[in-house]
């Protein structure tokens, strides 16, 4: 059964104290710009036979022409309403003032990733965007205040762009799945209270790299992989390469989503601020687990906008068993063990 718009969702949020007024009027700003990116997302086909320059990001990684447009996108709508302060995306090196020469001023901060999995844009393969939103009541006028932990997040969400459009949004009471009416251009509650089964029976890694992950990991990957039938193994392997799209079916389906350390990437290759702490605290919320091997995803100390960390999280079961794997084997034998 089909629910309530986007806009009728939060209005009842706001009224009963669930979030305020602010923070749904800037999910509401977002959500109007997931739409125009979903457009040109869907476009993409058509607007690339006119040009084809990739260029290189802040990272030192390919960046598609869509990256950029969409964070242009996401930053004009966050600049109309004047509802958020400062902007950390992947795509900029540096903090974004989305109210500069504003004499009001915003105590919200939004972490960005405008296009998840934009390198398999050209091959149709779904790919979405990455949010987190957080409140600095101690916001300095002429500075950011630096974040803490993902602790501090007060909204998490993210689209995929596939064979439908969905916003997967938690604000601290439950996930929320809306999927996008494109004949109205608004999105519908369709997937109230998500939540995540405690085991799964897929497991989601780049396997190629296989001979370059820690220990722990490998020792895991031989677990999935035993014929088992009593325990449901062995399990099935299902890898797309893009965060959002191998998040969304662990979500849904249950399962487990490994991006470890590897010798060359020893702190992970993942971003702590926008892709890693969103998704722990959707899958949190939807009564998983995450983790970088030891650590809780959200309790790891934010020490630069675009710090890196391993990522494992899905069904609670399964994360709990690799996480037995790291705490019984002695931190000297970790050779890529960065926490």
């Amino acid at each position: 059964m089909i629910g309530n718009s986007l806009v009728q969702h939060m209005n009842a949020e706001v009224q009963a104290d669930f979030i305020s007024t602010d923070l749904a009027a800037i999910i509401l700003d977002i959500s109007s710009a997931a739409i125009v990116v979903s457009g040109i997302v869907n476009r993409n086909v058509f607007d690339s036979l006119n040009e084809d320059k990739q260029t290189i990001n802040t990272h030192g990684e390919r960046q598609h022409r869509l990256d950029i447009q969409a964070q242009d996108i996401f930053i004009s709508y966050l600049k109309k309403s004047e509802k958020c302060k400062y902007l950390i995306s992947e795509e900029c090196d540096d903090i974004i003032n989305l109210m500069n020469g504003n004499l009001q001023e915003s105590v919200y901060s939004v972490c960005l990733d405008p296009l998840d999995g934009s390198s398999n844009i050209d091959v149709n393969v779904s790919v979405g965007s990455i949010f987190s939103i957080f409140c600095q009541q101690r916001q300095l006028i002429d500075r950011w205040n630096p974040i803490s932990s993902g602790q501090e997040q007060r909204v998490a969400g993210y689209f995929l762009y596939g064979t439908s459009t969905m916003l997967v949004l938690s604000y601290g009471h439950g996930v929320h799945g809306f999927t996008l009416d494109v004949n109205v251009k608004e999105f519908r509650l369709t997937h109230p209270y998500i939540s995540l089964p405690k085991t799964g029976a897929i497991y989601a890694i780049n396997e190629g790299n296989t001979e370059d992950f820690p220990l722990q990991i490998r020792q895991y990957l031989a677990y999935c992989k035993q014929f088992d039938p009593e325990n449901n193994l062995p399990y099935k392997s299902r890898y797309v390469g893009s965060m959002v799209a191998d998040m969304h079916r662990t979500l849904l389906k249950g399962g487990i989503f490994l991006y470890p350390s590897t010798g060359m990437h020893t702190n992970g290759k993942l971003r702590l601020l926008y892709e890693c702490n969103p998704m722990a605290y959707i899958i949190e919320q939807a009564g998983g687990l995450a983790i970088d091997g030891m650590r809780p995803i959200l309790h790891i100390p934010v020490l630069n906008t675009h710090q890196t960390v391993p990522f494992i999280a899905g069904s609670y079961n399964m994360v709990k068993n690799v996480l037995n794997l790291y705490k019984n084997e002695s931190i000297n034998n970790h050779l890529y063990y960065s926490c």
